[in-house]
C-alpha cells in the first residue's frame, strides 16, 4: 500500500480553551496514525485574524499538519472535519513529486540550521 504525502491546514474555533485546542489537535493526529498514516510535522500557528468572518468569528486557531497516509483515509478525514463544530475550515493538499522534493529540501535545511 503506497502512502501519499499530504499537507492539511485547518482552523479551529477561537472560543475553544487551550486544553480543548490541544485535545482536538491530538484527536486529528490520532485519527491519522490509527488509520495507517504517519505524522511528519505539526505546525501550530496560533490565533490569527481571518480574512473574512466565518460563522460570525473574526479569528481562528490555525494548525498545519504534514503527514503520509493511504489515500483511502482522506475521505473519512474530511468527513471528520465537516461534522465537528470545532473546525471552521480545512484544506487537504496531496503533494505531487515537485512539492515532495521541495518539502524534503526545506526540512533538511531546517534540520541543518537547528544543528548549527
Amino acid at each position: 500500500m503506497a502512502l501519499n504525502m499530504y499537507d492539511m491546514l485547518y482552523i479551529l474555533n477561537p472560543v475553544l480553551t487551550d486544553e480543548q485546542q490541544k485535545s482536538e489537535i491530538e484527536r486529528i493526529n490520532a485519527f491519522i496514525t490509527e488509520n495507517g498514516g504517519t505524522i511528519q510535522k505539526v505546525d501550530t500557528w496560533g490565533l490569527q485574524k481571518l480574512a473574512y468572518p466565518i460563522q460570525k468569528k473574526r479569528n481562528g486557531y490555525y494548525v498545519n499538519v504534514y503527514f503520509n497516509a493511504p489515500g483511502e483515509i482522506i475521505v473519512r478525514l474530511k468527513r471528520l472535519m465537516e461534522i465537528s463544530d470545532n473546525h471552521l475550515r480545512y484544506l487537504v493538499l496531496k503533494f505531487d513529486a515537485k512539492m515532495t522534493r521541495n518539502y524534503e529540501k526545506t526540512a533538511s535545511t531546517s534540520q541543518e540550521e537547528a544543528q548549527a
